[in-house]
């Protein structure tokens, strides 16, 4: 089965580690790529190959400030992905409300045990 381009959505962007670690690190503000590839221990090639992808599914901006490119974030572009893991919330509330009801039955029979 052929793979899918990883430009085409912010879903297959963000599927590689590396573009993750640039959104967290680009969570703090505008970087230049010299920074980010030094942050993440790869080339400036290829964190710039990565930023290119990143910013034609519009996760990353870019502006111009003298001879330097700053990137960041554009959180915009992460709306299908936290509205898609929204769906999940339901399921994950449902769960944790399960797991506490059990604790609490567990405390509730200890406590019986021991006032025996």
């Amino acid at each position: 089965m052929a793979r899918a381009a990883t430009t085409s959505d912010a879903f297959n962007a963000i599927a590689e580690p590396q573009r993750r670690d640039i959104l967290v690190l680009l969570r703090a503000g505008e970087r230049p790529v010299t920074d980010l590839a030094r942050e993440l221990g790869m080339s400036q090639p290829g964190a710039s190959k990565h930023l290119r992808v990143l910013r034609e599914v519009g996760l990353v901006r870019v502006r111009g400030e003298g001879r330097q490119r700053l990137y960041g974030l554009d959180a915009r572009g992460l709306r299908p992905i936290s509205e898609w893991v929204g769906g999940f919330e339901h399921f994950w509330n449902e769960s944790f409300d399960r797991l506490d009801a059990y604790v609490q039955h567990l405390d509730r029979t200890r406590q019986e045990d021991e006032s025996r």
